[in-house]
């Protein structure tokens, strides 16, 4: 139905260079359909892929010039016509004639001269088949604009979630400013440069970036289980303090968890989130925490993080000390290299580093905001 509420009348286009059939058909279709006539095959290509496109073509072969045979080839290799039927009308009864047109994308044969009943049941049967088609060609791109359009508002929620959840936690520690935002992106930017690297081709698929991304602002989510007391202390931490800032690795990983257990399915974006929280402050040598995992053994998510969140603790001021030049800090993550952290993630740093500083000025903090401070070591 079209907005009037009247029915479509279907298009065909008869091509043929016969003066004479082109009446017999016109006047044959014209009380059923919307009928249009070209005499040659490039009049007919030109008819084919003009708005609105015809319902069905009634395609003469034999023609001086283009052939049928010709124009079907051609409105096939075209995404705007491949999908109208086409009826070939030939006095050509030979089997290798009728099997070329099939082949060609035909959906029928008429025998010249035309027997008008026989014309009409076959126009008719073939419209209705392609009004089907359509109808389920159109369902299915609805589908599936919708399916997009309901996973960009699951994104969404996530992200907003993440945020909200990441942002809660920096209130916490409200002097580090956009560091989630500056890790989040370092990340992203080693994730996409290590992407084709023999060892990390197999775990940072599109996807797998996508995810890392999008989780990566909950790696400090564990803050919040940090005492006021330690986590709000200007200056440096005694050891004591030291160890229980310590265990915000755990506190994250286990809010996480618990959550995904509430919701009692496997969430993919929070199994890095978890790795992150838990993991990020691993080390290459083994030198690290929660559980002093070393090599291969830390998650890739967590070695990643590990870089980023390292760099940004550098170049941050903080109550007790000024943020490193960058080539101080970079120096810092070099002379590490093999020892906190992943060798071929140092390297991939390095040729990022113009990548870093552009993030790091994006989202740097407000110099109205107070002086950025840690609470524990970057060493």
């Amino acid at each position: 139905m079209n907005a009037a509420g009247f029915r479509k009348v279907p298009v065909v286009l008869v091509v043929d260079d016969s003066p004479d059939n082109q009446l017999i058909l016109e006047e044959l279709l014209k009380p059923l359909y919307d009928v249009r006539v070209a005499g040659n095959g490039q009049e007919a290509l030109i008819l084919a892929a003009r708005t609105p496109r015809p319902d069905l073509i009634l395609l003469d072969v034999v023609m001086p010039g283009m052939s049928g045979f010709d124009v079907c080839r051609q409105l096939k290799s075209r995404a705007e016509t491949r999908d109208i039927p086409v009826i070939f009308l030939t006095t050509l009864d030979a089997t290798d004639d009728e099997t070329r047109g099939l082949v060609l994308g035909a959906v029928d044969y008429i025998n010249k001269p035309v027997n008008p009943p026989v014309v009409l049941v076959r126009v008719a049967n073939h419209i209705r088949l392609k009004a089907a088609a359509d109808f389920l060609r159109d369902k299915n791109a609805y589908l599936e604009d919708e399916v997009a359009r309901r996973t960009a508002e699951v994104r969404a929620v996530q992200d907003v979630t993440v945020h909200a959840l990441a942002s809660l936690a920096e209130t916490r520690d409200n002097e580090t400013g956009n560091h989630i935002r500056r890790t989040q992106n370092y990340v992203k930017a080693l994730a996409e440069h290590l992407k084709d690297h023999p060892r990390f081709a197999a775990v940072l698929d599109e996807p797998s970036r996508r995810l890392l991304y999008q989780s990566a602002p909950l790696h400090d989510i564990g803050k919040v289980g940090i005492p006021d007391g330690i986590l709000l202390k200007p200056g440096r931490l005694t050891p004591e303090e030291y160890e229980i800032v310590k265990t915000h690795t755990t506190l994250g990983r286990d809010a996480i968890q618990r959550a995904e257990d509430q919701l009692g399915v496997d969430v993919p974006f929070l199994r890095f989130a978890k790795e992150m929280a838990y993991s990020h402050q691993e080390r290459w040598n083994g030198g690290g925490y929660p559980e002093g995992k070393a090599g291969d053994d830390i998650p890739v998510s967590a070695r990643l993080m590990a870089v980023a969140d390292v760099y940004d603790a550098l170049i941050s001021p903080r109550v007790y000390k000024k943020g490193m030049p960058h080539e101080q800090a970079l120096a810092f993550i070099v002379e590490k290299r093999g020892i906190d952290f992943d060798p071929d993630i140092v390297d991939a740093f390095v040729e990022l580093q113009d990548e870093f500083q552009a993030i790091a000025r994006q989202f740097t903090d407000d110099p109205h905001a107070g002086a950025p401070r840690v609470t524990e070591s970057t060493a």
